[in-house]
């Protein structure tokens, strides 16, 4: 049998990515290409879709010669919808557009964040864990349940990564290759503690009390030599990561789960991944996590996301493939799951949230 092929394109924040991936999740090309802007400086929408506008083109190209695959082979072409900033997502909608008149392919839209815990589902082998969801515009808390990927506990204000960039703003960080990675190797340095505010309120964590915190005492400690950047990263790390750890174990009891998957681009922290991981163990389960390859934004986790939902029927007219920047993970029906946990639905009530 022909295998089935998808070609996708990622485009929500300061990452361009074209991935073609096959069905059972081998993934043929996963080029990408970062905006980064000078230290001290964060990206802003418009700057961001010039430089997608200057790269897609080019990637789409390597991504087919790596892949060694034709148009004629694609089987359908996946972008992401949403959620994102708008003029960046623009660009992916625009081209998609193009391409489907083009090669005569149909369309799907995805959910950027779905794509994030499919990937890594599939890159790790997890079966149905606590995902712990943590990017620059994201941090949630989500677990599968009745066709759904359902939002325990999330932020209320700021997401984690934002936290960590702003703070990288304070300290003038490179960005390059992220500003959250340099603040993870500066945390390696640290040796002393600075107490900070810890906001946990049941399932949700708010994170811009300790970023404001962060940024009106900062420089006068510095100036004083009351710690070193080091120790403001280290205490700033072992703080927010204490309050993930924290509602991640509260849902896994709600769950009665013992495996959790970390995903998304703060999700490559190694020092998240061994406190989760220490948090896992003590409850006798595991952590599943993965590289930058695949925790960063990429292609390939929204072609193979869309291509398990267009092989379940799912398509997405012309007309409606638009973007835009606000997509629940939980307005997601995952069509893809719903066989494999139908046995499981028999005598709840409609509405009843249970994880499976």
């Amino acid at each position: 049998m022909k295998r089935m092929i998808a070609l996708g394109f990622e485009g929500s924040a300061n990452k361009i990515g074209v991935g073609i991936v096959t069905l059972d999740g081998a993934i043929l090309s996963n080029p990408r290409h970062t905006y980064i802007t000078p230290p001290g400086h964060g990206f802003l929408p418009r700057e961001t879709a010039q430089h997608h506008l200057q790269h897609i083109l080019p990637l789409i190209k390597s991504a087919l010669k790596t892949a060694q695959i034709t148009p004629d082979e694609i089987d359908c072409l996946c972008y992401t919808k949403g959620p994102g900033m708008g003029a960046p997502l623009q660009v992916a909608a625009v081209v998609v557009r193009i391409l489907s008149q083009l090669w005569k392919k149909p369309i799907v839209a995805v959910n950027h964040c779905v794509a994030h815990i499919e990937m890594g589902r599939v890159v790790t082998g997890a079966n149905d864990p606590v995902v712990l969801y943590v990017s620059g515009g994201n941090t949630q808390v989500i677990a599968y349940s009745e066709g759904r990927y359902r939002i325990f506990g999330e932020t209320i204000d700021i997401a984690v990564g934002n936290c960590l960039d702003r703070f990288a703003r304070v300290l003038t960080l490179s960005n390059d290759p992220s500003p959250g990675y340099n603040i993870e190797q500066l945390a390696k340095k640290g040796v002393n503690f600075v107490e900070l505010p810890y906001v946990v309120k049941g399932m949700d964590v708010s994170f811009s009390g300790i970023l404001s915190y962060m940024e009106a005492t900062a420089p006068e400690k510095l100036k004083n030599n009351e710690c070193t950047p080091a120790d403001l990263c280290y205490s700033l790390q072992e703080t927010v990561f204490a309050m993930l750890v924290e509602i991640t174990e509260r849902a896994m009891a709600h769950c009665d789960k013992k495996d959790v998957l970390i995903v998304g681009g703060v999700g490559c922290n190694e020092r998240l991944q061994e406190m989760m991981r220490t948090m896992c163990s003590e409850r006798g389960g595991n952590l599943f996590a993965t590289d930058d390859r695949y925790c960063i934004d990429n292609g390939a986790m929204i072609a193979y996301t869309g291509l398990l939902a267009y092989a379940h029927g799912e398509m997405t007219p012309l007309e409606e493939s638009t973007f835009t920047q606000r997509f629940r993970t939980d307005d997601v029906q995952a069509v893809w799951r719903e066989d494999k946990n139908s046995s499981n639905m028999n005598g709840k009530e409609e509405g009843e949230i249970q994880c499976q």
